[in-house]
């Protein structure tokens, strides 16, 4: 069982995992470097241990110690009780939910793992948190098999990716592409036709594209960009089709997130 541990001095050297989260360039290379990550809140870190990630340790207000106890009384990680305003001063924000854990990072799946699928979405050098997390949520929710990352895209396991997804990052198998040059063509190697999301003068439409899914029962990988500037020319170059949500109103496309779960749930296995 857990050993709970109050403490009221946010320098507290136990407390480390947890300093400075707003702080996304430290916390990049201190997660990274010492192999952990962050879980916010009472869903967000049950799904996580629940999948199978092993805590470090856990900082909660004493009013998450009951919605918890399962979970703690299965860990042997330290349980550090802190009163809210002590939790703000040491993660740099107001932890509105009163409950953090510190888990080990650990790579779970490996692109080859993911060449069997049916369905993946691919992400090119998509750096917002927030949007990778509500992409992966969607790919999991709509039944997609998994995703993709090029290697300059967010950390899934960043915070604010798992708070957005609602703990999909623990259940969805992802993976990053081993070579962003030559990833894609692995990809069709192995049977996928490659769909790029883009705004171009020769794509079709999402209903075009799920017909000839449906008509020739193809593998998909979908392409998407950032929301600046889209698509890299060498990855639109490689792809088998260009696609396009149709839009109303004068408005061109959508937030990548919102498209991303138009696409998945248009392009879901009938």
């Amino acid at each position: 069982m857990a050993h709970m541990i109050s403490i009221d001095d946010p320098h507290d050297e136990r407390l480390h995992d947890y300093v400075d989260l707003r702080d996304v360039s430290l916390r990049r290379s201190l997660e990274a470097d010492e192999g952990l990550f962050i879980a916010e809140g009472e869903k967000v870190i049950r799904r996580a241990v629940e999948a199978g990630y092993r805590p470090r340790s856990f900082l909660l207000a004493e009013r998450w110690l009951n919605g918890l106890a399962d979970i703690l009384q299965r860990s042997e990680a330290p349980v550090y009780v802190v009163d809210e305003a002590l939790a703000e001063r040491v993660t740099g924000f107001h932890v509105h939910r009163g409950a953090l854990a510190s888990l080990e990072r650990v790579t779970r799946w490996r692109m080859d793992d993911l060449l069997d699928a049916q369905r993946l979405v691919v992400c090119e050098d998509i750096v917002d948190h927030t949007n990778v997390g509500a992409i992966l949520r969607s790919v999991a929710g709509l039944g997609w098999d998994g995703a993709l990352l090029a290697p300059r895209a967010a950390d899934p396991l960043y915070r604010r990716a798992i708070k957005t997804s609602m703990g999909a990052v623990f259940s969805l198998p992802w993976a990053r592409l081993d070579d962003w040059r030559g990833g894609l063509q692995r990809l069709r190697e192995q049977g996928f036709m490659i769909a790029a999301m883009a705004l171009r003068d020769d794509s079709v439409t999402l209903d075009d594209l799920a017909a000839d899914l449906v008509a020739r029962h193809r593998k998909l990988a979908l392409l998407l960009g950032t929301e600046g500037d889209g698509l890299s020319a060498h990855w639109l170059s490689q792809a088998d089709v260009v696609v396009r949500i149709p839009m109303g109103h004068g408005i061109d496309s959508l937030n990548v997130a919102a498209a991303a779960a138009v696409a998945c749930y248009e392009l879901r296995i009938r």
